[in-house]
């Protein structure tokens, strides 16, 4: 189901919550609004579809990906960026590094840990500060 985008910063500044096997729905819900955005969104968070459950969806080139309770391991090279959000608008400017290394879970809650560099790793960054609570 395609969710409406959550602009309220208030709740948006909160951290999320682990997500469990009972939130796939949500998941799946991500991947279609996402989807639905896809001509201005590389990226999505649950808080953005209105759930605090650590959960994101990054699509930088294809069919979307499921990242449940991802912790970033490992991070290289830092730089400074612009960035927009569907969240709000505009863009403000913010440090992100080149080179992450990521562990998750996927939608049958298998463990799956990778490298990930450039833009692809700044999405996942981007989506990361928004389980934070943090508005970018």
């Amino acid at each position: 189901m395609v969710r409406p985008i959550v602009k309220d910063s208030l709740f948006l500044s909160k951290p999320s919550v682990q997500a469990g096997p009972e939130d796939l729905s949500i998941a799946r819900d991500l991947i279609d609004t996402l989807s639905a955005h896809r001509s201005t969104c590389v990226g999505m968070a649950a808080n953005m579809i209105g759930f605090s459950k650590r959960i994101i969806a990054i699509a930088p080139i294809s069919l979307p990906v499921v990242m449940i309770n991802p912790r970033i391991l490992h991070m290289a090279d830092s730089y400074s960026v612009e960035e927009g959000c569907l969240c709000h608008q505009g863009t403000q400017e913010t440090q992100r590094f080149r080179h992450i290394e990521v562990t998750w879970e996927d939608m049958c809650f298998e463990t799956h840990t990778a490298s990930f560099d450039d833009f692809v790793a700044q999405i996942i960054q981007h989506e990361m500060d928004h389980l934070e609570g943090i508005l970018i």
